[in-house]
């Protein structure tokens, strides 16, 4: 079952899915089977379109039909129509987006009947969309964007994409025409950034109008021929309730959190590649006060965050001639000066962890920040060694010490074989015991890893957020027993997206 599935069970909502699964035969299109027609070129991907037989053809096979390789040159044809005509208006921000696909469509329906009288109207519609996708969006990628459960879209060259559904990993039979048809997806997506790639900067972060988290990476250090990677997000933000009926964390700790964010708790969430960081740093930035200005930094701006003091902030590389370069480090301590309530960075991945930390320790409490890591100590030890290599001559124990001090929290998350994503740690940052940061587990994950099982400690932090707890909690969430999760949860593999 799909996220936006599981999701929409969770909130009591209608299935969101429509009521027919197929696909289109332009976005998922089967292999072609082989055959010997040598106009039967199946170098579109999708077998050749039979139209009607004409009256009085009654000889089986020889329906007419539209080969594929018709089919492209119309949609060539039909598209430099379009460029022709709206000119500028496709790269310039002269008309909204609706009113450029509106003026588009004309343009397209006007060429259809000039150049495809004869095509039935199913073929002309599909043909119409595919050609309005490559004009205005991303081309074959557009189908796969508007497929809400697949959560990756991992490109390998022309001719090679693969799909994320449901934490399972699927070869899909999307193409793009040759590597430069690819090149112009990828040159468009990042242009709507400010941001370029080529021979000389080969690698590039970006994102999609939606939100969706973009990689791309070029030859010559692709050997293989460029690849794209687009991972994608909810297209309504999860919430904390929404990851407790998913099954990712307990009802108790899921409480303990959002005391700890209300009470304005430093708070590190850690774990790997695609186990949910972003959705939990999303779900915690819920529970700050509307009346906080709240300040994000990022590498690419992906936080989904509803809350109407906000003030975003996105890195930038450097530019051809090699300036203009804005990193993590530097938004960071220009936040500093913008009167912030919290700090929320996206991810801490070099010498920010220095100035993170600063922050934490001269009073921005309540800050936010994520880690890759696969444990809750190793969090530790990366933040240790990020300090170290920011080019600050610090000791090592004035480091742990600035760590101990300044997180109080930390979460990790952990995603498995099956793709299931859940919080499998919750840490509390005691203090230092010699040269040692030491922890105590508020909730952990049982040994059959079915349910996150609290400690049975109450955290030292307590005294400090009780009061927001009000009279019916008496005792911090981590002194009752763990909620157990459902176990029809316990093994789905889509619960967080990312």
């Amino acid at each position: 079952m799909s996220l936006a599935a599981r999701l929409a069970a969770v909130r009591g909502e209608p299935d969101p899915r429509p009521a027919t699964a197929t696909p289109s035969p332009l976005a998922v299109r089967p292999p072609a089977p082989p055959t010997a027609d040598p106009n039967a070129d199946t170098g579109f991907g999708y077998p050749p379109v039979r139209l009607p037989a004409a009256a009085g053809a009654g000889v089986p096979g020889n329906e007419p039909t539209v080969t594929p390789s018709r089919m492209m040159a119309l949609r060539d044809q039909i598209r430099a129509d379009v460029v022709l005509t709206l000119g500028a208006d496709l790269t310039e921000d002269r008309l909204d987006e609706s009113e450029l696909r509106s003026r588009a469509a004309q343009v397209v329906e006007r060429s259809l009947t000039d150049r495809g009288r004869d095509l039935p109207g199913s073929v002309r519609a599909e043909l119409a969309q595919l050609v309005l996708d490559d004009a205005l969006g991303l081309g074959p990628l557009e189908p796969l964007l508007r497929d809400d459960t697949i959560g990756e879209i991992m490109v390998n060259g022309a001719d090679t994409v693969y799909v994320e559904r449901a934490g399972v990993v699927m070869r899909d039979v999307t193409r793009f025409d040759d590597e430069s048809h690819l090149r112009r997806t990828i040159d468009r997506i990042v242009a709507r950034v400010g941001r370029r790639i080529d021979e000389s900067s080969p690698m590039v972060d970006a994102r999609l109008q939606d939100g969706s988290r973009v990689n791309a990476i070029v030859p010559p250090v692709a050997i293989d021929g460029t690849s794209l990677t687009v991972r994608r997000f909810s297209r309504d933000p999860i919430t904390m309730n929404d990851l407790v009926g998913l099954g990712t964390l307990s009802q108790d700790a899921a409480g303990l959190l959002a005391l700890c964010v209300a009470g304005r708790l430093n708070i590190l969430v850690s774990g790997g590649t695609g186990s949910g960081k972003t959705t939990m740093l999303s779900a915690l930035s819920s529970f700050i006060p509307e009346n906080e200005r709240l300040i994000t930094i990022e590498d690419a701006a992906e936080l989904q965050l509803d809350h109407e003091h906000l003030v975003r902030l996105e890195s930038r590389p450097a530019s051809v001639s090699g300036s203009g370069e804005v990193g993590i480090r530097d938004l960071l301590r220009n936040a500093l000066r913008m009167r912030p309530d919290r700090i929320i960075i996206g991810e801490v991945r070099d010498g920010a962890a220095l100035d993170m930390l600063a922050a934490m320790n001269t009073g921005h409490d309540g800050s936010l920040g994520t880690v890759h890591a696969s444990s809750v100590r190793d969090a530790l030890r990366r933040i240790e060694t990020m300090v170290l290599i920011s080019g600050v001559d610090i000791p090592v124990r004035a480091v742990r010490d600035q760590i101990g001090h300044g997180i109080d929290l930390v979460v990790h998350l952990q995603r498995d074989a099956s793709g299931s994503r859940r919080v499998v740690d919750i840490a509390e940052i005691v203090g230092m015991e010699g040269d040692v940061v030491t922890l105590q587990s508020l909730f952990e994950l049982t040994e059959c890893g079915t349910r996150l099982r609290a400690s049975g400690f109450e955290p030292g932090f307590w005294p400090r957020i009780s009061h927001l707890a009000g009279p019916r909690l008496r005792q911090p969430p981590t002194s009752g027993p763990a909620d157990p999760t459902p176990p029809d949860m316990a093994t789905d593999s889509t619960q967080v997206p990312r």
